[in-house]
């Protein structure tokens, strides 16, 4: 008989563990209960709920008011949660937390307008569940699928996507998917949901599946994540048998076997397991003389922690004031919240979830209670300073938010680690308002670190700089006349703007602002306004740019044929007065003339005397030049009786 190779992670998942016992603390305090279908994807353990008074309810109508039932660990479907509800029916949530993540997901994308992506197997009960939190969701068995989607019609790749996976999907599978879709749409967001157990459970088959003989995979045949298990042990493995208990297991099986493996689905209970090992290492056992428990097994696989050293394990309960974490070892082990977060006003919940696993440092081990504190801020200070003195090497550039100013700079939070800044590294201009960048987020390189006393530098300068060298070797590189720029307006002179087209600084001249008449160009922009422009002329060697803003695709002239004829009457702005009349806007770019004697209906010596300038006035259409494009404009027409005829210009 064989060497036999346990998989540590072989047995039920948290989430699996978490509903079994909902269902029976359910049943303790009921009296006894219902499950809507199979609460987990394993026959012995859905048997042994109904001899602890679970009974099955075939469906949702079967359920009556008052009436109490676990919802199962793969989740149920929106509508039936609803109904159940309004019915009166009491509903104890047994759905894995990662699930339910999941569920919140697919809710959350719905409100954004987004299409919903689900890979994973299309009928299986938690695919199904998922998929209700949505009004349509496309579901994907794998990459074949996606391919044949994308083909069916080329907006398929315009539709904002949002992609997450069956909790048990195989993760080359879902990377595989992802990655097409990454590709060849233009708006994704992917979410990896597959759970950490399923992953490391499928990591761990397939490394001892590599190792032996034979392996053997123990689960319902239902189990979505059982017949995951067994596909890839069965790429590493010439032999694989998947059963569901111990007495599927035949010795022919093992003929010529030197080591076998056994791993088991995340809802296959432990004295199953503990069985069909028992059948597999009955001979080795005898041969060496020892009979090892399957609860002896276990304490060998448990950790030894220490105090100070880094561990890693699986977020399983999270609390007001704690974080309860599984670390594989005997001692149960958990992170206050102090020793979570530095903001006094972060809940858990927000920074972790059940499920995730997390790297925390061991503050204290208690083996007489039975218990480890552990740290993850801790953690990532040791972190932080390992890549703040890695950045220094590498000027990798970071970021961070100003916190202070003080004497000679500011202060940079860079994930809590304090950075000063001296003012002539801030990027601002020598005597700037430095307190002005209080509270926003800059990116920075770190140029000293002093771990011992505590001390980093840091200069913004460096990377402002840069940016700012390589936006102008790209706006020289792509420029040519005619092209256009958004830009800001830097500066203001009397004859026109500077205008930042991203790193390059261009002229605007006053005549180029707009078709009205204007005489500072304060009357159409001002400083850090966003203006549309164009080129005009450009000189690389001398570093000059003449940019324009009026769009020279619309022809005032055409605007103004297009409006008026002769004989109609246009409200006018007076831009300018002379001394033989005034000149007056009809429309932007196109000024008329009103001579002075058709400005009133009396002798005037000057236009002055009744015009000021930016006055609007009634004016009517007396002649058009269209050749000269000339226009000759009469407010005395206006005034005069309707039988009068203007007088001629003089």
């Amino acid at each position: 008989m064989p060497e036999v190779i346990l998989a540590k992670s072989a047995g039920f998942c948290y989430g699996v563990k978490r509903a079994v016992e909902m269902a029976q603390q359910t049943a303790e305090q009921t009296g006894g209960c219902w499950m809507l279908g199979d609460l987990i994807h394993n026959t012995h353990v859905v048997e042994d709920l109904a001899r602890r008074g679970i009974r099955k309810a075939a469906s949702p109508e079967d359920l009556k008011a008052g009436e109490t039932v676990v919802i199962r660990s793969h989740g149920e479907l929106k509508s039936v949660l609803d109904d159940l509800e309004g019915r009166g029916v009491h509903c104890v949530n047994a759905t894995c937390p990662n699930v339910c993540r999941i569920q919140m997901l697919v809710a959350q994308a719905e409100q954004e307008g987004r299409q919903s992506v689900i890979i994973g197997e299309p009928h299986h009960p938690e695919v199904v569940g998922v998929a209700s939190w949505c009004r349509h969701a496309l579901i994907f068995d794998g990459p074949e699928a996606v391919k044949k989607w994308l083909a069916e019609d080329p907006h398929n790749r315009e539709i904002p996507l949002t992609v997450v996976a069956q909790t048990t999907c195989i993760q080359k599978l879902f990377e595989s998917s992802w990655e097409i879709l990454k590709k060849e749409c233009t708006n994704v967001k992917i979410f990896d949901t597959i759970c950490n157990a399923t992953h490391k459970r499928q990591s761990e088959a397939a490394e001892i599946a590599g190792k032996v003989d034979v392996m053997v995979v123990v689960g319902d045949r239902k189990s979505a994540n059982t017949k995951h298990l067994t596909e890839i042990c069965m790429k590493r493995c010439p032999r694989v048998i998947q059963i569901e208990s111990a007495d599927e297991l035949s010795p022919e099986f093992f003929n010529e076997c030197s080591v076998a493996g056994l791993t088991a689905g995340a809802s296959t209970p432990a004295g199953i397991i503990k069985e069909v090992y028992a059948t597999m290492s009955e001979e080795i056992k005898a041969a060496e003389g020892k009979e090892e428990s399957f609860e002896e097994l276990l304490n060998q696989s448990f950790k030894t922690l220490n105090t100070g050293e880094k561990v890693t394990g699986i977020v399983t309960a999270i609390t007001p004031t704690e974080v309860q974490v599984d670390v594989g070892a005997k001692q149960a082990a958990y992170i206050k919240l102090s020793e979570l977060t530095d903001d006094p006003t972060a809940k858990a919940e927000d920074i972790v979830h059940v499920g995730d696993e997390i790297e925390t440092y061991i503050v204290r081990v208690n083996d007489v209670e039975g218990y480890a504190e552990l740290s993850k801020k801790r953690l990532d200070a040791v972190k932080v300073w390992e890549n703040i003195e890695q950045a220094v090497e590498d000027k990798t550039v970071l970021e961070g938010t100003v916190t202070e100013e003080n004497k000679g700079g500011i202060v940079v939070s860079v994930k809590g680690v304090r950075v000063f800044v001296p003012a002539s590294q801030s990027g601002q201009p020598r005597g700037a308002d430095l307190s002005s960048m209080i509270k926003q987020k800059v990116q920075l390189r770190i140029t000293e670190v002093n771990r011992a006393r505590r001390r980093v530098v840091g200069s913004i300068r460096s990377v402002t700089d840069e940016a700012r060298k390589a936006a102008q070797e790209a706006v020289w590189s792509s420029i040519e006349v005619g092209k256009h720029y958004t830009g800001t307006v830097k500066s203001m002179t009397s004859y026109g703007v500077f205008v930042d087209i991203g790193g390059v600084d261009g002229m605007v001249h006053i005549s180029e602002l707009s078709w009205s008449r204007i005489k500072t160009p304060s009357e159409v922009c001002k400083v850090g306004d966003t203006l549309d422009v164009y080129v005009i002329a450009f000189d690389a060697e001398k570093h000059k740019i003449s940019l324009g803003v009026k769009d020279r695709t619309v022809n005032p002239w055409d605007v103004f044929m297009n409006k008026y004829s002769v004989g109609d009457v246009a409200s006018v702005r007076i831009v300018k007065l002379m001394t033989f009349g005034a000149f007056a806007e009809v429309v932007p770019g196109v000024d008329g003339l009103i001579h002075i004697s058709q400005i009133a209906d009396r002798r005037i010596d000057k236009p002055e005397d009744v015009l000021s300038e930016g006055q609007i006035v009634d004016a009517k259409i007396t002649a058009i030049d269209e050749e000269k494009q000339k226009i000759s404009l009469s407010i005395r027409a206006l005034l005069a009786p309707a039988s009068e005829e203007p007088a001629e210009e003089e």
